[in-house]
């Protein structure tokens, strides 16, 4: 699409065993003026957390001020950054947060929120609420990856997105970490919109009266990152047995839906105990889980 539309000028090639860097000025599409367009391949699959690392680590290292955040499959309303920039001189802001919506129109709550590490129970944060949004700016401490933008400056104090983390919390971790030394806003009328690519791996299983959304073989892997970081935010974040018994609620909650719905059964549990071990343990084997389904 960038090649397309000339944003860059060539491809790069498809075999690659490091990094594959290029800068190209071209004209920006939307008023004709120059602009610089930074492209990075990366040569390995380092997970959504390891974009954000190096893109983020790039930014900071040629000298940018501000550095916006997203997933491919964001796109942000033509006005959101603009409203957004109106609050970067409030004292201490290391974070401006777009509000995050659906394609539906409905804003993503869960991906706003409040610390809440506390307590045995399956949440590392308290999502905003519709009234919340009545406010024009609302301080917060967690803000996903969609519509994050970073202040560089707090890059040489917080460092980079913990790459390990490979998917999944990866954000929670990393505002977590900014929120000891600055403050998230979120603007509530910076709309940023979510399409959600994730939803097309799940299939519909029928269970009595109700359709619950369940993971297709092929892509259950992913699930892996999301158990394993949980827990290891909770024993960051919280401590051991906080983490310990959070992680067995959700274990048994994942083994339930596995026995209630899904095909290759053991092989889904033991990837399940498998997260919940390395996240207590702090283990960053992100090529485990598909060793577990695959061999």
């Amino acid at each position: 699409m960038l090649f397309e539309n000339k944003y860059i000028k060539e491809l790069p090639p498809e075999n690659l065993d490091q990094p594959w860097e290029k800068e190209f000025k071209v004209k920006n599409l939307v008023n004709g003026k120059y602009i610089i367009i930074h492209y990075v391949r990366m040569h390995e699959n380092t997970g959504g957390t390891g974009g954000f690392h190096e893109g983020v680590k790039r930014g900071y290292e040629k000298g940018y001020d501000w550095l916006w955040l997203m997933d491919d499959d964001a796109e942000a309303k033509e006005d959101a950054l603009g409203k957004a920039m109106q609050y970067k001189k409030i004292n201490e802001v290391a974070v401006i947060a777009n509000l995050k919506v659906g394609i539906d129109g409905i804003p993503q709550y869960n991906h706003r929120g409040w610390k809440k590490i506390k307590g045995i129970n399956n949440k590392v944060i308290q999502i905003i609420r519709e009234k919340d949004l009545k406010n024009k700016i609302l301080e917060i401490d967690h803000c996903s990856f969609v519509g994050f933008i970073l202040k560089s400056e707090y890059v040489s104090v917080v460092g980079l997105p913990k790459k390990e983390m490979f998917l999944h919390f990866d954000d929670v971790e990393y505002s977590f970490r900014i929120r000891q030394y600055g403050k998230i806003l979120l603007v509530t009328d910076s709309i940023i919109y979510h399409k959600d690519q994730l939803q097309l791996n799940l299939i519909n299983k029928k269970f009595f009266i109700r359709n619950p959304k369940r993971k297709n073989y092929d892509s259950y892997w992913l699930a892996f990152y999301g158990l394993r970081n949980f827990v290891y935010l909770k024993r960051v974040y919280g401590n051991f047995i906080i983490a310990a018994f959070s992680g067995i609620i959700n274990i048994l909650r994942s083994i339930a839906g596995i026995i209630l719905f899904d095909d290759n059964k053991i092989k889904r549990i033991k990837m399940v105990i498998a997260a919940y071990n390395d996240g207590l343990k702090e283990i960053f084997d992100n090529e485990r889980p598909k060793r577990i389904l695959y061999r």
